[in-house]
């Protein structure tokens, strides 16, 4: 069984001094905990780039294109759900914690929304776009889930308590 000895320092990426069963000391490696914000905005990041490859790699796909029509329209649809996730990662670093949380839920849960009706309005979809889909979808589930699960903390002398 180990018991922590001592810790040397309290800052980002310190170690830790621990005793194991034999008495002999090790240092740890500390696992420092992310901030909500940081987590938030990185799902935004990761989640930018699967919209990217996954929009590059069926340019690549034979016939991809016939049929649409790249008028103002489709354009500035498309301008607008790549500007969502570019937004949310500053957003998701600056606005305070309630606004923070709204924002995020009210975002994942419209992207997941665009997200399951590409899914049943697209026929014959290939292996890559499915599993990016997939990511996607996991991703979107994360971010409205840690916006949801936000952590609290008791606020002393609030009224109504």
């Amino acid at each position: 069984m180990t018991e922590q000895n001592q810790t040397i320092g309290t800052g980002m990426g310190e170690k830790k001094n621990v005793k194991d069963q034999d008495g002999k000391t090790a240092t740890i490696l500390e696992d420092p905990k992310i901030n909500i914000k940081t987590k938030l905005a990185g799902l935004w990041v990761i989640l930018m780039f699967f919209y990217l490859y996954n929009d590059v790699f069926t340019l690549f796909k034979p016939g991809s294109m016939e049929g649409i029509e790249l008028n103002q329209a489709f354009l500035l649809g498309a301008a607008v759900l790549m500007a969502i996730p570019s937004l949310m990662v500053f957003l998701s670093l600056t606005l305070k914690a309630e606004a923070n949380r709204r924002a995020n839920i009210i975002a994942g849960v419209f992207l997941a929304g665009v997200l399951l009706t590409t899914t049943l309005v697209s026929a014959g979809i290939w292996a890559y776009y499915a599993l990016y889909m997939i990511i996607e979808g996991v991703l979107i589930a994360l971010i409205i889930w840690y916006a949801w699960k936000w952590p609290r903390v008791q606020r002393y002398g609030a009224v109504g308590n």
